[in-house]
């Protein structure tokens, strides 16, 4: 009981990120079967040229309605689950948007097969479930992690879209050469998913004060050095001046290009490394794999670094940070465009330098926006989530604009130096903005003179 009560915090984080990743993994095992999907010809029918054309080959106009439904959902979601997750805490709504994602994904097989638009209903279940992961990461990070290792929780618990990526886009690679075909892609990722929401309904608590299962040592831990105001159960959250603040106003458009970056891997990596590379399927799942690996290592050394190093004050690590995650991975990001066809190991490894910047965000937006806002941190990770949302029409909107040849790399050259481009700006603008100190409305006193100052008026 002592070993499990002193590291309680450890075990939450854990299952919460196998959590966090299977959400993730649901909507994004999808990107890789695209390839695979067009060659199953069980289900076929004539074109108006009168070639045989599987019935899972879609268009690339097809593909965005897909990714955008997606995007839709989680839009939709990202507000009122936010509500649920303020009133109810994240066991049971997390637990409600786990079995959501699970289940539609399960039947997603089957709506392929039999109708585009139920299709796109259920990729609209699997965006609102996944409108549930930044809520749940701010709450976890706010109630759970001590102030000591905020970079550290940040770091674990948002690296499940690097891990769910490598995960899947490894395995479904593998699952869609063998004998059980692509289609069980979906129903194994939607079986690990079940098992896994039921571990954290048992495993996960909303407050540590609340169970025997953390211990005096452990729970002193995570309270250390936190206020009044932060431990408050019923404080009011500021909507309106979380919305108002320049700080975090500045942290969400960071947060919003670096994340258009992401999901343009996530999203469209396969498709670059088997169309414009010319990678075999196999070669594109182990290489995509092997890019969103790599900068996990980078992910979690930088995070010790950002909490531990005290030498240098903690704007300036934000600073330094943020310089890497997003006007580093910018710069890199703009650079892959140039690289010629043939070159194709230079390509991989400016995909790997890119997602190593990419890596450290957890010391440099994340950890400004968790350290301004304090015990509201949540509604501002929650917020970044909805940044991702908007990053998923932006990205096949920017695809839409400049790729109408998938193989042509002269085309993706300008979706890269666009979005490179303004990665490196909006960082150059946070060197004037951001700031490690508590906003005046983390305190409990200020914000309710405030709000007594506003009704008196």
């Amino acid at each position: 009981m002592s070993l499990w009560g002193n590291y309680y915090r450890l075990i939450v984080i854990a299952v919460g990120f196998l959590c966090l990743a299977s959400v993730c993994s649901n909507y994004i095992v999808i990107n890789f079967t695209f390839i695979c999907m067009k060659n199953d010809y069980t289900e076929s029918y004539l074109d108006k040229n009168g070639t045989i054309r599987s019935v899972y080959d879609y268009t690339s106009g097809e593909k965005k309605w897909i990714m955008w439904a997606v995007a839709a959902g989680t839009i939709i979601g990202t507000i009122p689950i936010n509500l649920l997750y303020v009133k109810y805490g994240a066991r049971y709504p997390f637990l409600v948007a786990g079995i959501v994602s699970c289940i539609s994904t399960a039947f997603v097989p089957f709506a392929a097969r039999a109708n585009f638009f139920i299709l796109i209903l259920l990729r609209f279940l699997q965006g609102l479930a996944y409108s549930a992961d930044f809520a749940a990461i701010g709450l976890m990070t706010v109630r759970w992690a001590p102030l000591s290792e905020t970079a550290t929780f940040v770091a674990i618990l948002t690296a499940f879209t690097g891990i769910s990526s490598v995960v899947t886009n490894s395995f479904t690679g593998i699952i869609c050469e063998s004998s059980l075909g692509w289609k069980y892609a979906f129903y194994l990722h939607a079986a690990v998913g079940i098992l896994l929401f039921v571990i954290w309904t048992i495993v996960y608590i909303d407050h540590p004060e609340d169970t025997k299962r953390v211990s005096q040592k452990e729970l002193g831990h995570i309270q250390k050095n936190k206020s009044d105001a932060h431990l408050d159960r019923n404080t009011s959250v500021p909507y309106r001046k979380i919305l108002t603040s320049p700080v975090i106003l500045c942290v969400w458009v960071n947060a919003f290009f670096e994340m258009s970056a992401v999901i343009m891997f996530s999203s469209y990596m396969p498709i670059y490394f088997h169309e414009v590379l010319k990678f075999g399927i196999t070669e594109t799942g182990f290489y995509v794999a092997l890019v969103l690996f790599f900068y996990m290592p980078i992910r979690f050394v930088a995070a010790l670094f950002s909490d531990k190093f005290t030498m240098i004050s903690e704007k300036l690590k934000i600073m330094i940070f943020n310089t890497f995650a997003v006007g580093g991975s910018g710069f890199f990001f703009a650079c892959i465009g140039f690289i010629p066809a043939e070159h194709k190991m230079i390509s991989l490894s400016f995909f790997i330098l890119t997602m190593c910047c990419i890596g450290v965000n957890s010391g440099g937006f994340y950890k400004c926006g968790v350290l301004h806002a304090r015990q509201f941190a949540h509604v501002v990770i929650a917020a970044i989530q909805w940044m991702k949302c908007l990053a998923l029409f932006s990205a096949p909107a920017l695809v839409a604009i400049f790729v109408s040849d998938e193989s042509n790399r002269l085309q993706w050259l300008w979706v890269h130096l666009v979005l490179g481009g303004l990665m490196i700006i909006t960082n150059f603008v946070s060197y004037f903005i951001f700031t490690d100190e508590p906003a005046e409305w983390t305190n409990s006193e200020v914000f309710i003179k405030m709000e007594t100052t506003k009704s008196d008026c």
